[in-house]
């Protein structure tokens, strides 16, 4: 049995072998009608979503499986006070598989570590969205015919984005990938994932302030929203929010075959005027992501089947783990940790290297 939290929890192979998957729900949707059928997934969303939490669920029921939900935290046990661990302790009585999305980094790790079901992470603040990644490399395959050797422009916030962090962890797998990081100095990548992901990958890459330079040079433009919520200074949010708008004049710029992505919702950053444009990718990448999501659930639940005394955690059982009793001692700086909310969560630290330790679930160094 495994969880995925991180992309990175699913091979270059395993990744392909959902799009397969996908595009044989697609091309044969009677053959998976019925084949959950008696397994339940529950949805344990913290924070608002519409386009995740719908999606999962339906991905669900086209497999004939059923859902149970906790689509507001503060008609839950969580208002009480109860933790993450003690809830998915609680719903592993109740479901076959769990997809979670939580305020807190770390969240499905923490509840991936106690319970006793996959689940999957649907999104921890800025941390990782591993399954709207495998949507964009969904999207990108079938409208592109392959992922090696593409020009990938990320545009907007790309230090809150989790969706960001992500995809590029999943690009750093791929061949003659060359990102162009475009940004304010405000909302730039931060660092750790240049250190950590980029360069140990080999990928190339530029960090510049302006779409309009670099444009024509994209064979994937991925726009985000400025993220109002994650700031705590709104007045910096109102300064920075309008930074970058795709419209049809940039457009033009464009090249004939470039495909543009974005998470959703949009706000301003990209004009409706573009939304008849063919190149315009956002409203088919959420269709191919209930796609990824169902083979995702299959794989997992199967997994868990055939499996279901061992246990994979990802970047906890990926890399080295600090000893128990040395971990006791460390804590995680992080605010935003589920550590750092929630105590009783058991640190768990890792290290690539024997020497330098991180937070297992925010990736925060010590």
């Amino acid at each position: 049995m495994r969880s995925v939290i991180d992309i990175l929890d699913l091979s270059k192979e395993e990744v392909q072998e959902l799009i397969d998957s996908a595009l044989d729900m697609i091309e044969n949707p009677a053959k998976y009608a019925k084949i959950l059928e008696g397994k339940k997934l529950a949805t344990l969303f913290y924070e608002p979503s519409t386009r995740t939490r719908m999606s999962f669920e339906a991905a669900m029921l086209e497999l004939g499986g059923t859902v149970i939900s906790m689509a507001d935290a503060n008609s839950s046990s969580a208002a009480k006070g109860e933790t993450v661990i003690d809830t998915a302790r609680v719903i592993s009585c109740y479901a076959d598989i769990i997809a979670m999305r939580h305020f807190k980094e770390g969240a499905a790790l923490a509840a991936a570590n106690k319970g006793s079901m996959p689940v999957i992470n649907a999104g921890d603040v800025g941390h990782c969205h591993p399954t709207q990644t495998t949507a964009y490399l969904l999207t990108i395959y079938r409208e592109k015919g392959g992922v090696d050797g593409l020009t990938v422009g990320f545009v907007g916030d790309l230090k809150y984005g989790r969706t960001v962090h992500s995809l590029i962890n999943a690009l750093s797998r791929y061949s003659g990938i060359k990102l162009v990081l475009i940004s304010p100095n405000e909302l730039a990548l931060p660092r750790y994932v240049i250190d950590n992901t980029i360069i140990p990958s080999g990928m190339e890459y530029v960090e510049t302030t302006s779409l309009e330079d670099s444009i024509a040079d994209l064979d994937i433009i991925y726009m985000t929203r400025i993220q109002k919520e994650r700031f705590d200074d709104q007045a910096e949010y109102e300064r920075l929010k309008d930074s970058y708008v795709l419209d049809a004049a940039k457009m033009k710029n464009a090249k004939a075959d470039c495909r543009v992505l974005h998470p959703l919702p949009r706000v301003n950053e990209i004009s409706v005027d573009v939304d008849d444009d063919p190149r315009a990718c956002y409203f088919k990448q959420v269709l191919n992501g209930k796609y990824m999501r169902r083979a995702l659930i299959l794989k997992l639940i199967r997994e868990a089947e055939a499996k279901p005394d061992t246990k994979e955690l990802g970047i906890a059982t990926r890399l080295k783990r600090m000893p128990e009793e040395q971990a006791k001692r460390c804590r995680c700086g992080n605010p935003k940790c589920i550590t750092f909310t929630e105590p009783s969560t058991p640190n768990i630290f890792v290290t690539e290297d024997g020497e330098n330790y991180r937070c297992a679930y925010c990736e925060t160094a010590l």
